[in-house]
């Protein structure tokens, strides 16, 4: 599936979900309206037998005033708010203060105002039940292609998907459920408690002192509090690399390292107020640009590590499965590390794959490295020469299509130039300041910007890398945000649900 095709395919699914939404409360609506009218069936005797008490009691019988009064509670009860309603309970206040004159005046035309009601109700039953159908015939419409598309998308990653769960770990089917229930419970304390924080700095916030006090601890502690559930439940609930296929659908980028660099690539850079994701987790969600990022768990981790979908080979016969995934792979991202096993996958890829493919992470520079990895090449990187001689510098490679390499240094200003002009130096130094307040500068941030130059060199253009890592430093507050939102839609729906049935 393409990444247009896979837009258009979330695309007709959210429509879907609008709409049978909007179904489902039409349909609550046309229930409520034809409640309404239901009850209000008995209208034009319950309205003659009010006008008839009324008379009596102007007669000067008694009794009739009980009449008057269960009258009254029934129009109450069943009328709906409009003009027989309001009638009937000012005439019942007039008869009872003994202004009977005024009260038969009120009533006068009270069969016909019933009747206008009535038809009015019937009117309302009518469009409610005939939009209720038409929304659900569109979601029901829509339902057919979401879920050809959704067939189509996997069953265009099957042969992949066989590959990366021959060797899956089993889980119980209760696992990721309980633990995603947990994890929206710490996303939306995040959402509450950064909104709470926020809401408590503003400069000119109609709050009272002691609320705008106890407002800052309160999101604090929802903050550390989501940031606890996080950290223990999201590992846990995190999808494995064929679950992450299927969900997406798209051919996958395969990234490679050395297990030994794990560690490193699971900091989480300063920088955000709260900032509970890893630099593979930004680095994933730059790449999620291509495709699912999937990577070979190692074997005997408790937990997956957060970022790549894993999938996990058996010790003995790991290379076979690895050139697999590289063929059935769109793009191949592999940090260089010192593992031989990772400089095997570097030489298969080198003699098996189109060069396209290849993208090497050269991040914090190893001794001897741009040797040995020159060694393994068509054309020398001279990646000594462009870092020159920096040990902490970083660099992307990208290969053309004769394997001619493109080394690209990865840094915040790498490849900018100074333009002519008072004018136009202050316009780029007021976009600097505005990106550098709206972006987190984090270094995956910069190694993906470095990212997108790279393989824009050999031809292979992606504009949303840079922001795409960005965006991944946010993603429990987008999902905070969405969950909260998500949940108090459905309580409305409850809600209405509630109130047809009375309760």
């Amino acid at each position: 599936m393409t990444s247009r095709l896979r837009a258009f395919a979330r695309l007709v699914t959210v429509v879907a979900v609008v709409t049978a939404y909007v179904a489902l409360h039409l349909a609550i609506t046309a229930a409520t309206d034809l409640r309404a009218r239901d009850r209000f069936r008995d209208a034009p005797t319950r309205a003659a037998a009010f006008t008839l008490a009324l008379d009596r009691y102007a007669d000067g019988d008694v009794s009739a005033r009980a009449e008057i009064g269960a009258g009254d509670a029934w129009f109450e009860g069943h009328a709906p708010p409009g003009e027989s309603r309001s009638a009937v309970s000012s005439a019942t206040g007039d008869a009872r203060a003994g202004r009977v004159s005024r009260a038969r005046e009120r009533i006068a035309g009270l069969a016909a105002r019933v009747e206008r009601e009535q038809a009015g109700l019937d009117r309302d039953v009518d469009s409610s039940s005939t939009a209720a159908l038409c929304w659900a015939a569109s979601a029901v419409a829509l339902l057919v292609p979401a879920l050809w598309l959704r067939r189509r998308r996997r069953s265009g990653v099957a042969e992949i998907v066989e590959v990366v769960g021959r060797f899956a770990p089993r889980q119980p089917w209760w696992r990721r459920p309980v633990f995603l229930t947990a994890n929206s419970v710490g996303y939306g304390l995040f959402a509450a408690g950064f909104f709470a924080v926020n809401t408590a700095q503003r400069p000119n916030l109609d709050m009272s002192l002691a609320a705008q006090v106890l407002l800052v601890p309160c999101g604090l502690a929802a903050l550390g509090a989501a940031v606890l559930i996080l950290r223990y439940t999201r590992p846990r609930s995190a999808r494995g690399a064929a679950q992450a296929l299927l969900a997406d659908g798209r051919e996958p980028v395969l990234y490679l390292r050395s297990f030994a660099d794990d560690d490193t690539a699971a900091q989480v850079d300063d920088g955000a107020p709260v900032s509970i994701h890893s630099r593979e987790e930004q680095l994933a969600g730059a790449l999620g640009a291509f495709g699912p990022v999937i990577a070979v768990g190692r074997p005997e981790e408790p937990l997956p590590r957060l970022g790549a979908a894993r999938c996990y080979l058996p010790h003995d016969d790991w290379q076979p499965a690895v050139l697999r995934l590289m063929g059935l792979s769109q793009l191949i991202v592999l940090r260089l590390g010192l593992s031989e096993g990772l400089w095997w996958e570097i030489e298969q890829a080198r003699a098996t794959q189109p060069p396209r493919k290849l993208v090497l992470l050269a991040l914090d520079g190893l001794p001897g490295m741009a040797r040995r990895l020159d060694a393994l090449l068509p054309a020398p990187t001279r990646l000594d020469e462009v870092t020159a001689g920096d040990p902490s510098a970083s660099a992307v490679i990208t290969f053309d299509s004769e394997w001619t390499p493109h080394v690209h240094l990865v840094g915040p200003a790498h490849g900018a130039k100074t333009p002519r002009g008072v004018l136009a130096r202050r316009l780029v130094r007021a976009k600097e300041a505005t990106r550098a307040w709206v972006i987190m500068y984090t270094p995956t941030h910069h190694v993906a910007r470095a990212m997108k130059a790279a393989l824009a060199a050999v031809g292979v253009r992606k504009r949303t890398l840079a922001w795409r890592a960005h965006l991944a430093t946010q993603t429990s507050l987008w999902k905070g945000m969405l969950l909260v939102t998500s949940l108090g839609l459905l309580g409305w729906l409850l809600f209405r649900g509630l109130q047809l049935f009375g309760l």
